[in-house]
């Protein structure tokens, strides 16, 4: 059956049939069944093979979804089930062998498990790095959706016309925050996006009216203006193929998205080591009756397929044996977790491009008029906007408003709401289809409002993170994401004051800068944006209006290398060491006490700058390390951890921390000046330490 929401202004669509060789689908179903039950059978119970989910039920219709993907810009967002698919857009059974074994030649190199897979175009789709976390795929496969948008209508690049994302899912999915803000951002923006939920009635054991009223999310999202419903059989050859030609079509077409749901069986637990015992008998008998592989015996006959069965058993038995003597990677496991010089294939502009110099080697002018961090960052934005017409800001407010803070003040009157606009009030979709504009070739700088407003969007966030490392250098995403952080001038709040920059530094594949004054914050953010790695750049809301952040703006060229601290005062008595707001008070402790402190400002969280900080103590031989976040495993430790690891016998003194008490920040400008790290309790401690 097929459907669509009242509220639309699209006529409906009527069926139609994409020519299919079924043979070749056939050939593909059987490779992908033969390898779920050796593997099932055989290399799971083994150990060759630790983790094995079958797709055993879902072959047909994601066979069918993968061949239609034809066009050099379409993009597929898959999920661990989804080995059929993978095969049809030109895995090989060697390379899909090798990936559950965790061998060389795989495509994550034996990084990730198995079935989390990613693939750059072969004649097929591209196959986005995809997620271990149930509904990761939707808003990354969004984000590619508008890119496509952006590089036919905003660039003019007439070949991505006609393209499509396709996102694949369980119906186990259809309840997490990723399928909903991909449904949001997809009907809002009427993007060339299909979302294909393929329908087994089962989240493991969980049955899917858990997940859904009734059961059915395309009976629930009938109602939804710009989206095209469709729903039907996953398993009968001809109704499969028919109801995906008519969502391709319809989202080829410039119409809009679409959701199809395709019931499917699934004939093989959740992993090898779910025996189903939750089922009936009576319900296992009809999954095993609806079985693709019947009606497809009885399309092309049963002599035929018995035919390619022989041929696909050869082929397999082949790939297993080269499989098996393949080595594992010889890559060590630590690159790839940040640019190294070597260019990944997909995603950021420098495989169409080429690397942008990272610069640092001009002096920052101090000839103009002292301005503030905010005005330093909106120039930034201002310029690469104009020099970089790949440059899409976006987020909660940024556009009309201009940001709660004024950072994008007149920008979107100045380039345009096609690369300055407000998004829905979704962090987890923000995020999410920054990463899918990355992969499309973008340039990408999300807002989230404030640091405690990531939160939502903390799975995006880390698997972001691990696109380089995670595809061994084929696929990157280089995101700069900008955050005010920190309490205000006035007060605080457990809301909008958090920093929490320990939390990010935890994350591998992330950059972390965290400038304290308006020329850094200039400096460090052209570095940012012209790097090859996904950047947290945050901005001190203390500082973003404040007469101490205040310096003349370091020139359009000026970019400051990242892992570089400021040595902002010398002395031979005390290493000091801090970032963000609380340089500031810093140094107005250190003159209250007189000379003797040497003050180093880190700049940047992700890389720090250990060398500085190491021949400083060398020198001083004490160390004290100031920070706005809280004590427990704040990056303070980090820091004293180093030290004490690295140049403990140049110590004469217990190194030591001042930060934030392990509790939330206060409202009331009272309660929060008695936990905060300010000039006084810097001195105080300063004091202490030259003492000791």
């Amino acid at each position: 059956m097929s459907g669509r929401g009242p509220h639309t202004d699209q006529p409906q669509r009527v069926a139609v049939q994409a020519a299919v060789d079924w043979e070749q689908v056939v050939r593909l179903v059987l490779q992908a069944r033969l390898l779920d039950e050796r593997e099932e059978s055989e290399l799971a119970a083994s150990g060759e093979v630790p983790y094995q989910f079958s797709s055993k039920g879902h072959e047909l219709a994601q066979v069918l979804v993968a061949l239609q993907l034809t066009h050099p810009h379409d993009a597929a967002g898959v999920y661990y089930r989804s080995r059929a698919f993978m095969l049809a857009a030109g895995l090989t059974l060697k390379e899909a062998l090798a990936a559950g074994m965790g061998k060389s030649g795989s495509p994550s190199e034996g990084r990730d498990v198995g079935v989390v897979f990613s693939m750059p175009p072969r004649g097929g789709p591209t196959v986005l790095p995809s997620s271990g976390d149930v509904g990761a795929q939707f808003t990354p496969t969004a984000g590619w959706a508008q890119a496509i948008r952006y590089r036919a209508e905003v660039l003019g690049e007439d070949e991505w016309g006609g393209a499509v994302a396709v996102a694949l899912g369980g119906d186990g999915s259809v309840a997490a925050n990723g399928f909903w803000s991909a449904i949001t951002i997809a009907t809002t923006l009427n993007l060339p996006q299909l979302i294909v939920i393929e329908d087994n009635h089962y989240g493991i054991s969980v049955p899917s009216q858990f997940q859904t009223p009734g059961g059915d999310i395309a009976a629930n999202l009938a109602s939804f203006s710009n989206l095209l419903v469709l729903s039907g059989s996953g398993t009968d050859p001809q109704e499969t193929g028919s109801l995906i030609a008519q969502a391709l079509t319809h989202v080829r077409s410039g119409h809009g998205p679409c959701l199809l749901r395709l019931v499917v069986p699934r004939l093989s637990g959740h992993t090898f080591i779910d025996n189903q015992a939750y089922k009936s008998e009576e319900e296992r008998r009809r999954e095993a009756e609806a079985d693709p592989l019947l009606a497809l015996e009885g399309l092309l006959g049963p002599e035929r397929v018995a035919a390619v069965r022989e041929e696909a058993a050869a082929e397999l038995e082949e790939a297993l044996r080269t499989a098996r003597q393949l080595p594992t990677s010889p890559v060590p496991p630590i690159r790839f977790t940040y640019f190294d010089g070597e260019v990944q294939q997909v995603g950021g502009t420098a495989p169409e491009l080429g690397v942008q110099e990272s610069g640092g080697g001009l002096a920052p002018r101090q000839d103009g008029p002292r301005i503030n961090l905010l005005d330093a960052v909106k120039q930034v934005l201002d310029e690469i906007l104009e020099d970089n017409p790949r440059t899409m800001i976006f987020g909660e407010d940024v556009g009309v408003k201009g940001g709660v803070h004024g950072a994008t003040l007149g920008l979107q009157t100045k380039f345009g709401p096609g690369r300055v606009f407000d998004t829905s009030l979704s962090e987890e979709g923000i995020i999410g289809r920054s990463t899918g504009m990355a992969l499309a070739g973008l340039l990408p700088i999300p807002e989230l409002q404030f640091r405690k407003y990531a939160d939502p969007a903390t799975e995006q966030l880390k698997d972001l993170g691990t696109i380089r490392w995670r595809t061994a250098g084929k696929f990157a995403a280089p995101v700069v994401v900008r955050i005010p952080v920190g309490f205000s001038k006035k007060t605080g709040d457990p809301w909008h004051s958090v920093t929490g920059e320990a939390v990010y530094a935890h994350w591998p594949g992330w950059r972390i800068a965290f400038p304290s004054n308006a020329a850094d914050a200039a400096g460090l953010l052209r570095t940012a944006l012209y790097g090859e790695d996904p950047t947290f750049f945050f901005e001190h809301r203390a500082l973003l209006d404040s007469a101490p952040a205040r310096r003349p703006y370091p020139g359009p060229g000026y970019r400051l290398p990242f892992g570089q601290a400021a040595l902002l005062q010398e002395g031979d008595e005390l290493t000091l060491v801090t970032w963000g707001v609380m340089v500031h008070a810093a140094l107005e402790a250190a003159r209250k006490i007189g000379a003797g402190i040497e003050i180093l400002d880190l700049r940047t969280i992700v890389p720090w700058d250990r060398e500085a900080v190491l021949r400083s103590v060398h020198k001083t031989g004490r160390l004290l390390v100031v920070h706005e976040d809280t004590w427990t495993s704040g990056f303070g430790s980090e820091i004293l951890a180093t030290v004490a690891q690295r140049g403990f016998m140049d110590l004469d003194a217990p190194p030591r921390r001042l930060t934030m008490p392990d509790c939330p920040v206060p409202y009331g400008a009272d309660l929060m000046k008695q936990i905060m790290p300010d000039t006084a309790a810097i001195e105080l401690a300063l004091r202490d330490l030259l003492e000791y």
